[in-house]
């Protein structure tokens, strides 16, 4: 599970950020989820609560936004939304050349502190 250690990172980040600005407490947080990153959500709320215990950011609020598993097929010259990351063809042309354009990652977007 390497959702644990993503939201240990983002909360160490978000800290760092908090007391550059002078913050008492982080009250919200925007994270995007990348379509092709792996990232279970139920999972990283769960940690996410966890990691925040005893931090700037206990108690805050989580806002996740997951991208959409998006590629560009080469045939049909058009950028494609898959349904499911596990399917790798074009759902117009059926080609298997899909070059993907979605994120595999984790960002925090937005910070809200207090």
């Amino acid at each position: 599970m390497h959702e644990i250690t993503l939201c240990q990172r983002a909360v160490e980040l978000m800290e760092q950020q908090a007391r550059q600005n002078n913050a008492q407490r982080i009250t919200a947080v925007w994270l995007k989820i990348g379509a092709f990153s792996c990232v279970e959500t139920s999972a990283l709320t769960f940690c996410f609560e966890l990691v925040c215990r005893g931090t700037l950011a206990e108690g805050c609020a989580l806002h996740i936004e997951e991208q959409q598993a998006e590629c560009w097929c080469p045939q049909c010259q058009q950028y494609v939304t898959l349904l499911t990351q596990r399917v790798r063809r074009c759902p117009q042309c059926q080609s298997d050349e899909l070059q993907i354009v979605a994120d595999d990652g984790m960002q925090i977007m937005r910070l809200e502190i207090e």
